[in-house]
C-alpha cells in the first residue's frame, strides 16, 4: 500500500456546495491528486504515531463505501473510503492502525477533525442503507451525504444527536470537582456526567435533569464551554461546567453510574499527569478538555 502525497490541511474546507456536482466521487477517485482516508470499523491507518496515513484512490481495496469530505488548500479532493470492522487489517499501514479514542488526541487538530468527520459519516453509510419509512434500499446522493429512496422518494441524511456533558464544581470549595464512574467501566475510571437531550428539551434542562439523575445534585451557574462531534454513536457533545447547590447531596444512581466522588485539584493534576490511582478520559474527548481546563483555571 503506497501513500499519496500528504494533503495541505491548513486550508481544508468541506466544500459543501461541491456535493451537488454529478459524479463528484467517481471523478475524484479517478484523480491521482486526490487524498483518501481509509476507515475500517473505527480505526484509521497511521504513517507514524500522531500522523494519519493518506492513500491514493487507486490503492484502496475494493468493497468500501465512498464519500467526499472536502478539499485541501490546493483544491484536491479529500475522500473517505469506509469499511466494516474486521479482524484482519485491510492493508499494512506504516504506523499501524488506531481507533479514534486511542489516537485522536495525538493527531494534529485538523487531522483529528477529518478523522471524526469520516468516521461519523462512515458509520451512517454502513449502518443505514435502508429507508426507515418503507424499508427499500436507498441510493447514495450528494457525494455520500444523503440517501434517496427509489420507492417512496424520501431523502435521508446522517443523524446527529445532541448530548450534554457536564463537569461539576463544588458549592463551597473551588478546588473540588465531582466526577462519576460508569457502571460499565473499571472502578478507578472517572469522567464527567453526560446524556442525550430528550424530545422537546433544551440543553439547559438536559444538564439539570441528567446531573440530578446520575449524581443526585441540583446545579446552578450552568456555563457552556464548547462542543465536539463524537461518533459514538452519532453525537454532538455540548460541554458545560456547573456548580452543585449542595455538595452533600452527591450520590450515584446505582444503575448507569456506579460511583461519584469529589476530587481535589491536586488529585486531578496528578491523574492528568498519568499518576495517582484514577483514570481520566482520553485526550481526544471533550470530557478531558473540560477537566483539564478546570484544573488549569481556564473555566
Amino acid at each position: 500500500m503506497s501513500s499519496s502525497r500528504r494533503p495541505d490541511l491548513e486550508g481544508f474546507h468541506r466544500a459543501a456546495d461541491d456535493r451537488a456536482m454529478p459524479d463528484l466521487v467517481d471523478e475524484a477517485r479517478a484523480d491521482a491528486a486526490s487524498h483518501v482516508l481509509v476507515i475500517a470499523g473505527d480505526a484509521a491507518p497511521l504513517d507514524e504515531p500522531g500522523r494519519l496515513h493518506w492513500s491514493a484512490a487507486a490503492d484502496v481495496p475494493d468493497g468500501g463505501e465512498w464519500a467526499f469530505l472536502g478539499r485541501d488548500a490546493t483544491g484536491s479532493a479529500v475522500l473517505a473510503a469506509v469499511f466494516a470492522r474486521s479482524d484482519d487489517e485491510l492493508f499494512a499501514a506504516p504506523g499501524g492502525w488506531g481507533g479514534l479514542r486511542v489516537v485522536g488526541g495525538t493527531l494534529p487538530a485538523r487531522e483529528a477533525e477529518i478523522f471524526i468527520e469520516a468516521l461519523s459519516l462512515g458509520r451512517w453509510l454502513l449502518d443505514a442503507p435502508f429507508c426507515p419509512a418503507c424499508g427499500t434500499r436507498t441510493r447514495l446522493e450528494k457525494a455520500g451525504w444523503s440517501r434517496r429512496c427509489p420507492h417512496c422518494g424520501r431523502e435521508h441524511f446522517p443523524r446527529t444527536d445532541p448530548a450534554v456533558i457536564v463537569a461539576i464544581t463544588s458549592a463551597r470549595d473551588p478546588d473540588l470537582l465531582l466526577l462519576g464512574s460508569n457502571a460499565l467501566w473499571s472502578a478507578n475510571r472517572y469522567s464527567c456526567f453526560a446524556g442525550f437531550a430528550e424530545a422537546g428539551e433544551s440543553l439547559e434542562s438536559t444538564v439539570h435533569r441528567e446531573v440530578h439523575e446520575e449524581a443526585g445534585v441540583e446545579v446552578e451557574d450552568v456555563r457552556y464551554r464548547g462542543s465536539q462531534a463524537w461518533p459514538y454513536p452519532r453525537s454532538l457533545m455540548l460541554g458545560f461546567l456547573a456548580t452543585a447547590v449542595d455538595d452533600g447531596a452527591a450520590r450515584a444512581d446505582g444503575e448507569e453510574i456506579a460511583a461519584v466522588r469529589w476530587f481535589t485539584r491536586d488529585e486531578i493534576g496528578e491523574a492528568l499527569a498519568g499518576g495517582g490511582d484514577i483514570l481520566l478520559p482520553g485526550t481526544a474527548s471533550i470530557s478531558h478538555r473540560l477537566i483539564s481546563d478546570w484544573y488549569a483555571g481556564r473555566s
